[in-house]
């Protein structure tokens, strides 16, 4: 045998087994394949109960109800009694309505104040007070223009009063002046005495 025969026969004996064992290594089943493909992971559905807020403007609505029945002697001592206490967003609330009421000078402005310092506050305890608040805001400044406007009108009536009466003792006094004039004498009895003189 001569040796490029050797070396081919060497080459084929080494490339059989090598092939056999690539073609078995194909032909193996995946581990995957075995045991299967995990199944996809769902998230757990976690369940959130609606937390219900505390009905805080009701109680608000009943104590408006009640300060409308109070006198003004009353408010002012029902005023003093919530000025002694710590001011929380409820308290500032029923301050502010009790000076819509009393209404004396600079109230409801002060009010007003209140009502939007409740709307604008970040303090949790005002968190299901503040659309109440400023509602209550807006009546305020509804009811400053309506004031004003009122006022306006009363201080036009007043101008108005005092032109009327100044016109009306004009007209008297011009009536009185005419009164005490000499009555002149008709033309038709002038014009018939010229005739008789010539």
């Amino acid at each position: 045998m001569t040796s490029p025969t050797l070396y081919r026969l060497l080459a084929l004996s080494l490339l059989v087994p090598l092939l056999l064992l690539l073609s078995a290594c194909g032909s193996q089943p995946s581990v995957l394949a075995h045991y299967g493909a995990p199944p996809p992971v769902k998230p757990m559905p976690i369940k959130v109960e609606p937390v219900a807020l505390p009905d805080e403007v009701m109680p608000l609505l009943v104590y408006h109800q009640s300060l409308r029945r109070m006198t003004q002697g009353e408010l002012l001592k029902e005023l003093s009694g919530l000025l002694q206490q710590q001011r929380t967003p409820k308290v500032t609330l029923q301050t502010g309505m009790i000076l819509m009421l009393t209404r004396g000078g600079g109230d409801l402005a002060r009010a007003q104040g209140l009502f939007d310092g409740v709307a604008a506050s970040n303090d949790p305890g005002s968190q299901g007070l503040r659309a109440f608040a400023q509602l209550l805001g807006s009546h305020c400044a509804e009811a400053r223009r309506l004031y004003d406007q009122a006022d306006r009108l009363s201080v036009q009536l007043k101008d108005t009063t005092k032109r009327t009466e100044q016109l009306s003792d004009t007209v008297e006094a011009l009536k009185a002046i005419e009164r005490g004039l000499p009555v002149r004498p008709a033309n038709g009895a002038n014009g018939a005495a010229a005739p008789g003189g010539r």
